[in-house]
């Protein structure tokens, strides 16, 4: 085999060579599959009623939003007034937050704020031919995983679409660098920044982040990697130090993006808990949460938020330290709904398994012709971003950010499975790494 990893040939069926025509044209798929994900969501969202749309404060983000769009505050996420918050990070909530600030906490607000949020998840899945030549799976494996889900509708949430098209950036940014040998100082202290601004999206990807540098400090040979790493940290710390100076000054206290990894322990651990919310809401459990009782609402006005949240969190450990076997069982269960889907959901859990199945697949057939860095690339997101949410309450949203990356892998098998397909040997040795086998 002859070539670059981007480069590789294929031979099959029209099907694989229009995907692979298709996936050497980045720009052009983008622009098709930003439209195909655009219009099904516009779709759906006409079908939506009224009252899903219009800005209401059943929900944190929902309630933050709000707030910004009335008062310009970020704040009071709960059932009563509890003043400025750290809840959640900020980017998602001032999405809303800005369309009812520009057109009011209206209707139109609403439809705006649901518009811009179609746009990014149209985004997301727009770039898959782009970050699937990029970590060398083949530009047509990148066109079926993102044409597959741009099909699939999804609500705002709480920017999981946002998280995902950050990950997916951020992990192009890092495999350039490793591909290069380790890039310049200039680059390493923007990837650096570009990390920081991702976790004011969502905080979960600093184990990623954190995973893909360790990587970086162990591949590179050279001694400009602990100065790289140095740089890296540094822009990370810049882009988070104005959020953390209005914490401080907000909560009186120094908060990493988001102040309730407390409560979320204590909402998954306690007595008589259930694995998932799902299977909590059925039960009709009264949660113990600020947004559904007032009496914690109130201990919040009393404590503070962050006092309420550590309080929260020495709640669970102790529950943790008393039940070790339960809280084994819990983190299993977490685990398996993680990986297979809401399994008490069994045709929900089938689709889930099935994409994980055939990401797997994927794996084992393009794994043997990429470099050992873009191996790494891909596996260490799918590895590191669960592991906070084994330790809480499960919902099905919490995997979105990485679903990029399995539909990017079932796409790779599948297009395998469409045709003879040649890839290109990947093993080449990047200046300043490790030779890895291929």
């Amino acid at each position: 085999m002859n070539g670059s990893a981007e480069a590789g040939q294929v031979e099959g069926n029209s099907f694989t060579r229009a995907l692979d025509s298709l996936g050497r044209r980045p720009g052009r798929a983008f622009v098709l599959l930003f439209a195909i994900s655009f219009s099904v969501q516009g779709f759906f969202l006409t079908k939506a009623p009224e009252r899903y749309i219009l800005p209401n404060t059943d929900r944190e983000l929902g309630a933050i939003a709000v707030s910004l769009g009335e008062h310009g505050t970020f704040g009071d996420p709960y059932v009563l007034p509890t003043g400025p918050t750290a809840h959640l990070p900020p980017i998602p909530p001032a999405i809303f937050g800005l369309s009812y600030r520009l057109f009011g906490v209206t209707l139109l607000g609403g439809y705006v704020g649901w518009l811009a949020n179609m746009a990014i998840s149209a985004a997301a899945w727009g770039v898959l031919p782009w970050l699937a030549r990029v970590v060398g799976v083949g530009g047509g494996a990148g066109v079926l995983a993102g044409f597959v889900g741009a099909l699939i509708p999804r609500t705002p949430g709480h920017g999981e679409n946002l998280a995902a098209l950050a990950m997916g950036l951020l992990l192009v940014g890092f495999v350039r660098r490793w591909k290069t040998g380790g890039g310049t100082e200039g680059s390493a202290l923007l990837l650096g920044m570009a990390s920081g601004v991702a976790f004011h999206a969502q905080p979960a990807l600093l184990p990623v982040v954190l995973g893909w540098m360790a990587f970086e400090l162990w591949w590179r040979k050279d001694g400009k990697k602990w100065v790289h790493s140095g740089l890296l940290t540094l822009g990370m710390l810049l882009v988070c130090l104005p959020w953390g100076v209005r914490n401080y000054r907000a909560l009186d206290a120094v908060v990493f993006v988001r102040s309730n990894l407390g409560l979320e322990l204590r909402m998954g651990n306690h007595e008589g808990v259930a694995a998932s919310f799902d299977i909590m809401d059925r039960r009709g459990e009264d949660y113990v949460h600020p947004r559904a009782k007032e009496s914690e609402a109130r201990q919040v006005q009393e404590m503070g938020e962050v006092p309420y949240m550590r309080a929260a969190g020495r709640e669970a450990v102790d529950w943790i330290r008393e039940n070790p076997w339960e809280f084994t069982r819990l983190t299993a269960a977490r685990a398996a709904y993680w990986w297979m889907g809401p399994l008490y959901d069994p045709p929900r859990a089938f689709l889930v398994a099935l994409l994980t199945l055939l990401a797997g697949v994927g794996a084992w057939v393009v794994f043997p012709s990429l470099t050992v860095p873009q191996r790494w690339a891909i596996l260490i997101p799918l590895l590191t971003f669960p592991l906070i949410h084994y330790a809480v309450a499960y919902m099905p949203r919490y995997r979105e950010p990485v679903d990029w990356i399995f539909f990017l892998l079932a796409g790779a098998a599948v297009w395998r499975a469409g045709g003879k397909v040649e890839w290109a040997p990947a093993a080449e040795r990047p200046p300043g790494g490790r030779r890895g086998s291929s």
